[in-house]
């Protein structure tokens, strides 16, 4: 019997595209040929059960025969699809938001069932990576109102899974970002909880950073965990440290970073819409933001972070949060660890009370747990940080930090990498520079955060006086290749820190 024109055969074919959904057909194939279709056209591709919208990409080898269709894995994964089964293809549909996009390049105000739709397409997948550089950019700059965050924050919100906790009072903790090793989350998250609050804490994973909290906390305890996983630690323990994407909050928050990471556009209203709708949709009710800022940290100055300031508590309220923005120092990484397993064992000496634990971490830590604690109007105004050393120092978030650990699946002692090589100084004086991508960058290529072993060691901090000869930061690598790699870049790099 012949088969119908719009139906193929699924040959896997192996390929790795990150989030992006592409398809793969023949060139000769009789749907392309009868559909039009020719490279980078969008298309509908569907099973008897769901679809997705994927980007094509026509092959002229032999990899495919003609009736054949090839997916990126990511693609097959939303498919549920095995080798050998059958998939229909068919021509995209008017997307109609866009007509709200192509507005707001033309700079005109948006209102909320705008950004709404506008999002509804972004998570069902119908933008491509073109629109959706389009809609990040119409967004940058000053071309949003304060209004339209809102809208935008609150289309988010209600974009996926939104958690709900019975409770009166919620706690979470955001950090800007930009500075490496800035580990400060399971810290405060033990803290909190040990103190009796509830604080379900949802995380990233790194994008084009060493590490984010969702990677080093992956080194101590599982955190791929579903909604009713989280709910059922948070219920036993008061708290959770979970990887954001698995939890499904704000999907759109997901899609969208990563083509503003790709374009190196740090909008502000998309920036606030982020992490005020993955807060709100996690059920919180109370956040304080960490926003340092310095010269090689996201924030660049004291004008910029005032301003940012004022618009996240304003729309922090307009979206139902008790929002606190702290201003912080961004002039160098913070702890010793830039990388996971590094990171994690700066986590867990600062809760064993170690001697040599990072000083900096831990009073970063403190204030912003202090703050949380005060924030919550359980702690009187003043009494923030004393209460949240003496959580610390007793154990109880230690104890703590364990439980919830192993509520999650499992408490894992980190192991350093097997490779490593010291950068020593060549001249004498004093520390008066890190560059905070440099070093981040330096860490990624020696193989963090995939490698969740690899990464930087500092061995000295800004304002220290230096000799010559002495070891300044350790590079460690799980494979050579890797170590390679990072030595290669250091070379050509040789203002990571700055000695004068």
């Amino acid at each position: 019997m012949k088969k119908e024109p719009s139906i193929l055969r699924y040959k896997h074919l192996g390929v790795l595209t990150q989030y992006a959904n592409v398809v793969f057909l023949k060139n000769d194939s009789h749907v392309c040929i009868s559909e039009g279709f020719t490279a980078l056209t969008r298309i509908r591709v569907s099973t008897k059960n769901t679809s997705i919208v994927a980007s094509l990409n026509v092959v002229t080898s032999n990899i495919l025969l003609p009736d054949e269709i090839g997916l990126s894995d990511t693609a097959a994964e939303k498919l549920s699809i095995s080798e050998g089964d059958t998939l229909s293809v068919s021509h995209l549909e008017t997307i109609n938001s866009l007509d709200h996009l192509r507005s707001k390049i033309y700079n005109h105000t948006l209102d909320y069932n705008a950004y709404q739709e506008i999002i509804n397409d972004v998570v069902k997948g119908d933008y491509s990576n073109i629109h959706l550089s389009a809609f990040i950019t119409a967004c940058a700059g000053d071309r949003m109102d304060i209004n339209e965050i809102a809208d935008l924050t609150k289309a988010m919100i209600v974009s996926g899974v939104q958690l709900k906790w019975n409770k009166e009072i919620v706690m979470d903790k955001h950090c800007i970002g930009g500075l490496p090793g800035n580990r400060t989350t399971p810290l405060i998250v033990a803290i909190i909880t040990a103190f009796g609050l509830t604080m379900p804490k949802t995380s990233s994973r790194a994008i084009t950073s060493s590490a984010g909290t969702a990677d080093t906390m992956e080194v101590l305890t599982d955190v791929s965990l579903s909604p009713e996983q989280i709910k059922k630690v948070v219920e036993k323990e008061g708290g959770c440290f979970v990887w954001g994407d698995a939890a499904r909050l704000s999907p759109a928050d997901d899609i969208l970073i990563k083509i503003e990471k790709a374009l190196d556009i740090d909008s502000e209203g998309q920036l606030i819409a982020s992490v005020l709708s993955k807060k709100a949709a996690a059920g919180s009710t109370h956040v304080i933001i960490d926003m340092p800022i310095g010269e090689t940290a996201k924030v660049r100055n004291r004008k910029k972070a005032e301003q940012l300031k004022t618009h996240i508590e304003v729309v922090g309220k307009e979206v139902g949060l008790n929002t606190k923005v702290i201003i912080t120092d961004g002039s160098q990484p913070v702890g010793n660890g830039i990388g996971p397993v590094l990171e994690a064992i700066d986590v867990l000496s600062i809760l064993r009370r170690e001697p040599n634990a990072p000083f900096d971490l831990r009073e970063r830590a403190l204030l912003l747990a202090g703050a949380l604690l005060e924030l919550s109007g359980k702690v009187a105004a003043g009494d923030g940080v004393k209460t949240a050393n003496d959580l610390l120092e007793s154990g109880k978030a230690y104890t703590k930090f364990k439980a919830i650990c192993m509520a999650q699946g499992r408490f894992t002692e980190p192991i350093i990498a097997p490779f490593f090589h010291e950068v020593h100084s060549e001249n004498n004086g004093t520390l008066i520079r890190i560059d905070n991508r440099k070093i981040a960058k330096l860490a990624k290529l020696s193989g963090a955060p995939e490698f969740k072993a690899a990464g930087i060691l500092l061995h000295v901090h800004l304002g220290n006086t230096i000799r010559k000869g002495q070891l300044l930061y350790t590079i460690y690598t799980q494979a050579e290749g890797e170590l390679k790699y990072a030595l290669d870049y250091l070379k050509m790099h040789t203002d990571i820190m700055t000695i004068i």
